[in-house]
């Protein structure tokens, strides 16, 4: 991500730092995507030692379940 900040200075020390809109946004999406990266980490770190089922057995169980209906 490559952004363009402006940097205000005050007193010669960095202060403020003003970023267009588009740019704004994107730190946003960044940040919305990082949390959700650690809330699926913390979600499987729970789950980790529950019983799972195997993709395919999904995919029979859904078939078997749209040919009664």
């Amino acid at each position: 991500m490559e952004l363009k900040p402006q940097i205000i200075k005050k007193d010669d020390k960095n202060e403020y730092v003003v970023l267009t809109y588009k740019d704004y946004l994107k730190i946003q999406q960044a940040l919305e995507d990082y949390q959700d990266l650690i809330d699926l980490r913390k979600a499987k770190a729970e789950t980790i030692n529950e019983p799972s089922i195997p993709f395919s057995d999904v995919k029979d169980e859904i078939k078997k379940q749209d040919k009664k209906e």
